[in-house]
């Protein structure tokens, strides 16, 4: 039942690993144009230096940057720290841009940094934010404002409609100001499209996972077909979550999620079953998915078909959330002042916060006062 599900997955790289092949690709690219400069030995000796005491750079990278670097003098790269620090840069966030991208350092801070730090903060990023989204990519000083950075963010905000849904997705995603994605991202939008998925499913997808659409035309349309075999309704949500997070996801990571939740005797039905209800499921740890289920089925003794029929519960935080509403709802059984039969664990478990405190903890709080402090301590040990 599985090979159409793992033939999506061959082949595929991880969300992780196309982020890090687009920056081999910039650096390559960089590097290529580049040639090792012949510095004297005092040249040589004062770049070193000054990127282990300045920059925070250890020896051997230092040494290795070096090769790209000439500068007598500190003057310019002074320059260069000084204009980051006034723009809001923590001295870290300083710290990764040169060490991402060191001949920023020889940068005009006005003609070269400058215009993109305030075309950024011109469409509503805040100082924090574009310190962040740069020290994050610091590749993004060595692209063309106009020829890239521009027309990228025009491309996204024309498609998602909204500069505020931009911003978002530019937050999850530096690299949407890196490349130009208008081929593979338009076409991937259409076949979204063609399959009926929603304009707002799509703005949503496009919103919170952009880098999903980041990817070859055939194999993104390879990934919507088989989610559309697994039997997603293209109106819901969990369609596109579904190409999310099939797209982004090994087959090896896949099938050995297949394999955990096997061991606890979930069928590959129920597992694709759990999937459709809640694609989240898949995304757990292995870790995360080994210590929610032992806890609920070895703890508190609910069956696994039936934490299979609730997969929301394996998204749920085992310390902060699961562990400390459990033991209220063991107090609250052992007193009879609720039944299993009644109200389930599960039920305890999947409410908001404000509704779990109001339904149950204040609403036995008379009858049982020491709940309260019960889980208030549960979830200090939490943190």
């Amino acid at each position: 039942m599985f090979k159409f599900i793992c033939k999506t997955l061959h082949n595929s790289r991880s969300v992780a690993g196309d982020s890090h092949a687009h920056t081999l690709c910039l650096i390559q690219s960089f590097s290529s144009s580049l040639e090792p400069i012949k510095s004297s030995p005092n040249q040589h000796s004062f770049t070193v230096t000054y990127l282990i005491n300045s920059c925070g750079f250890s020896p051997e990278k230092a040494l290795s940057a070096s090769k790209y670097l000439k500068f007598e003098t500190p003057d310019k790269a002074d320059s260069v720290l000084a204009f980051f620090k006034s723009h809001g840069f923590t001295k870290t966030q300083i710290s990764t841009v040169v060490r991402t991208f060191p001949p920023v350092l020889l940068s005009d801070p006005d003609k070269t940094l400058l215009p993109k730090l305030e075309f950024l903060k011109s469409k509503g990023f805040s100082s924090t934010d574009i310190a962040g989204i740069v020290s994050a990519s610091a590749n993004l000083l060595k692209r063309s404002l106009e020829k890239v950075i521009i027309p990228s963010f025009n491309f996204f905000n024309n498609l998602l409609q909204s500069e505020e849904k931009t911003l978002a997705a530019i937050k999850r995603s530096d690299a949407l100001l890196l490349f130009d994605h208008q081929a593979h991202v338009t076409r991937n939008v259409e076949i979204l499209r063609e399959a009926g998925v929603s304009n707002a499913n799509i703005t949503f997808s496009l919103t919170n996972e952009p880098r999903a659409f980041m990817t070859s035309s055939d194999r993104f349309k390879q990934v919507v077909k088989d989610v559309e075999t697994m039997g997603f309704s293209p109106l819901s949500i969990n369609f596109v979550l579904a190409v999310q997070f099939l797209r982004g996801m090994s087959k090896s990571t896949w099938e050995k999620k297949i394999e955990i939740y096997k061991k606890w005797g979930w069928s590959e039905e129920e597992i694709l079953g759990a999937f459709k209800m809640r694609p989240w499921c898949m995304m757990a740890s292995d870790d995360k998915i080994m210590g929610v289920m032992d806890f609920l089925v070895n703890k508190m003794g609910l069956d696994a078909s039936f934490v299979a029929r609730r997969p929301k519960l394996i998204s749920l935080s085992l310390e902060k959330r699961i562990v400390p509403r459990s033991a209220v709802y063991q107090v609250l059984l052992s007193k009879g002042l609720i039944k299993s039969d009644g109200i389930s664990l599960a039920t305890v478990l999947e409410p908001p916060e404000k509704w779990f405190l109001e339904k149950i903890v204040n609403r036995h709080k008379d009858e049982a006062p020491e709940i309260l402090k019960l889980y208030k301590e549960k979830l200090d040990h939490a943190k």
